[in-house]
């Protein structure tokens, strides 16, 4: 597989995703030519879906919300690989009913929504809440500003490479990180999940960040665990020669 087009600089890119929801869009397309499967008319939900969704909900969805699923609803591959994008007639209030559901982690221990107040706004602010104990849920907290923002981050998110890798973080490695690859301009936003990882999610904890170099996506969880999606098997190991460590999918020594 070759490298990723020279006029796809995830970066720069990304800096123009986080103006605004059109862009955010233009983002996906050109994202998904270069790293995945093209975007094309059956990606998206149909509007008879997502109008029979709004009459089931006794609502009208947002701009973004319905740009969104035209665009790419029907992509599990981009949506739905670890956590999943419901489907319009998924689409549900919380408990509360205080909360638009549209996203759920894949052992349902956290849920992405919109809030009610927000959903007359055209590019509304997401909220999310972990529910690790399936009993008392915490309350919903700020994700990110924009529904736009939040689709960019979760194809990023949920984005499947053949060659693929992760690790716990240390210092060493943060430094190491932060030397050889780019910082892309996703606005800083908390790590939801409080299970699997030492540190439970909390408004003090470090945000999620994301990086980039030739050929490879790496997403630093709250300076504690990294994960890497590469193009290539060279650009995969580059990484791990860049930050050498105990990579949990390395081949083992010989």
């Amino acid at each position: 597989m070759s490298g990723v087009p020279d006029r796809f600089d995830i970066a720069l890119e990304m800096v123009a995703a986080c103006r605004g929801r059109r862009d955010a869009w233009d983002f996906l397309c050109r994202f998904t030519e270069a790293w995945a499967t093209c975007l094309d008319e059956s990606s998206g939900c149909d509007d008879q879906e997502l109008t029979a969704a709004e009459r089931r909900l006794g609502l009208t969805l947002p701009a973004a919300v319905r740009e969104g699923y035209a665009l790419f609803g029907r992509r599990d591959d981009l949506t739905s690989n670890q956590d999943t994008l419901l489907r319009p007639d998924q689409l549900q209030f919380d408990e509360t009913g205080q909360v638009l559901v549209f996203r759920v982690e894949n052992q349902a221990v956290a849920y992405w929504g919109i809030a009610a107040e927000d959903l007359r706004l055209d590019d509304p602010p997401v909220v999310f809440q972990l529910n690790a104990s399936r009993s008392v849920p915490q309350p919903w907290r700020r994700f990110l500003d924009r529904f736009s923002l939040t689709c960019v981050e979760m194809v990023l998110a949920e984005h499947q490479s053949d060659h693929h890798d992760n690790r716990a973080s240390d210092q060493a490695t943060l430094e190491l990180l932060e030397r050889h690859y780019t910082r892309l301009a996703m606005p800083d936003y908390p790590l939801w999940a409080g299970t699997d990882y030492p540190m439970p999610a909390g408004p003090e904890e470090p945000p999620v960040r994301w990086f980039a170099g030739r050929d490879v996506l790496i997403r630093d969880d709250s300076r504690q665990w990294m994960w890497v999606a590469a193009r290539t098997p060279e650009a995969l190991q580059a990484v791990r020669h860049a930050m050498p460590g105990d990579w949990l999918m390395a081949p083992p020594a010989v």
